[in-house]
């Protein structure tokens, strides 16, 4: 015969602590290369949003022959403009899926000058500090010298 299946069967104290001392161990190790990471992770997500927005300001001159103009700014990638040169060919639901012009990762709006001072359009962001200028963390972040 088998022995019977105790009621009282589960973890031990000694299992537990052991776990948490495992645990906090983790923490104590992977927590700070973590928790340091964030401005990193956000001047990447800027990178990778001025590439998007580069990759629909393109989509924009191909059906329509032209950037959109400084005045008209990044919401004519959404909505068609009503001033300046109103595109002829412009995609219905625009050309991001947004409702309104996307901000950088710290909440600032991405500045854009067309024609620009580094090519037919130049869009940055001024980065974590939110100031132009800076070096490090607190460096511009320009469509022209993406690294």
């Amino acid at each position: 015969m088998k022995s019977p299946v105790h009621a009282n069967s589960g973890f031990t104290l000694i299992e537990i602590m052991v776990v948490i001392v495992i645990l906090s161990l983790l923490a104590i190790l992977v927590g700070p290369k973590i928790i340091g990471r964030t401005d990193d992770a956000k001047i990447a997500d800027a990178k990778v949003q001025i590439r998007n927005l580069e990759s629909a300001l393109k989509l924009y001159k191909l059906d329509n022959g032209v950037f959109p103009s400084t005045e008209q700014g990044l919401t004519a990638l959404i909505t068609k403009p009503t001033t300046g040169v109103i595109p002829k060919n412009f995609r219905e639901g625009g050309y991001l899926e947004a409702s309104t012009a996307p901000k950088d990762p710290w909440g600032n709006e991405y500045l854009y000058l067309s024609p620009g001072e580094h090519g037919d359009y130049d869009l940055h962001s001024f980065g974590t500090d939110g100031v132009k200028g800076g070096e490090g963390k607190n460096a511009d972040i320009e469509s022209w010298d993406l690294r």
